[in-house]
């Protein structure tokens, strides 16, 4: 049987939970201490692999490190934004150096806007 592209995510999923950046180390730190609502860390969802998911409010978290801000990144990162929305789940994205800075705060604000 031919495999699909969401099982290929599945695996790419599980690698990137090994390989996760100190922004996204940091932040999942922050948010697995809270108990209001759960997240997934690196969660496949149709063909694309999510930083951080929360189901319960259909928000996406996006950490944004320098390679956003190069190439055609920021022409993949709106197509991927409008995909998502168009599967009523909305996007935030986080810039790396404000979870650096502030994971604390910045786990504070993600929480504000699932609780909305």
């Amino acid at each position: 049987m031919p495999r699909s592209r969401n099982s290929g995510n599945v695996a790419r999923a599980r690698q990137l939970r090994q390989h996760m950046s100190l922004p996204e180390v940091l932040l999942w730190q922050e948010l697995r201490k809270q108990s209001e609502v759960k997240f997934r860390r690196q969660h496949p969802l149709g063909p694309y692999v999510l930083d951080f998911y929360c189901a319960a409010a259909k928000l996406c978290i996006e950490i944004d490190g320098i390679a956003h801000d190069m190439g055609n990144s920021a022409e993949r990162d709106a197509s991927r934004d409008e995909w998502l929305r168009e599967k009523g789940v909305t996007v935030l994205r986080i810039a790396a150096t404000e979870v650096l800075r502030s994971p604390h705060e910045v786990a504070e604000a993600v929480m504000r806007s699932c609780l909305r």
